[in-house]
């Protein structure tokens, strides 16, 4: 079986990371906006395609103020498409950074679990074998491992 991990990382070194993202959310805090899911999903969406249309408009309105609607808020307008433009780089960092966590925790996940049902296959077999001290194991691993649903487990 292929390693493809094998990573310890020292307590003092995950204390810097919990402290760096504790200090984002320091500064951030205050920045963030609250969203439901259901409302995020009717929001019209800013991205690389429409970010020049959205700067050309916002141009637009400020110097052609006859043409802006009564409730339109130019200066409104102008601070959101700052905020979006100061804080995509951090979002695209985020996911990036979020990519890289995920592929990490999935990939050790995997091979852990891999190697517990590895386990699980053998104690299960010392176990019909009848060899001393392997039936307590099965019994106790079993109910954990059954519990939880075989998604891709040992023969049955």
């Amino acid at each position: 079986m292929e390693n493809r991990i094998s990573i310890s990382i020292p307590p003092a070194e995950l204390q810097q990371v919990r402290d760096a993202f504790a200090t984002i959310t320091t500064i951030m805090g205050p920045y963030f906006a609250e969203l439901s899911k259901g409302k995020a999903k009717h929001l019209a969406r800013m991205s690389d395609g429409t970010l020049p249309f959205v700067q050309k408009a916002t141009e637009f309105a400020e110097s052609n103020p006859q043409f802006n609607p009564p409730f339109l808020d130019v200066v409104e307008m102008r601070k959101d498409l700052e905020a979006y433009i100061q804080l995509k780089p951090f979002f695209v960092a985020a996911e990036q950074l979020q990519d890289e966590f995920t592929n990490t925790t999935t990939l050790a996940g995997a091979e852990a679990y891999d190697q517990a049902r590895i386990f699980y296959n053998s104690v299960k077999y010392a176990a019909k074998m009848g060899i001393a001290g392997a039936q307590a194991l099965y019994e106790e691993l079993r109910k954990r491992y059954e519990s939880q649903g075989d998604r891709k487990g040992p023969e049955k």
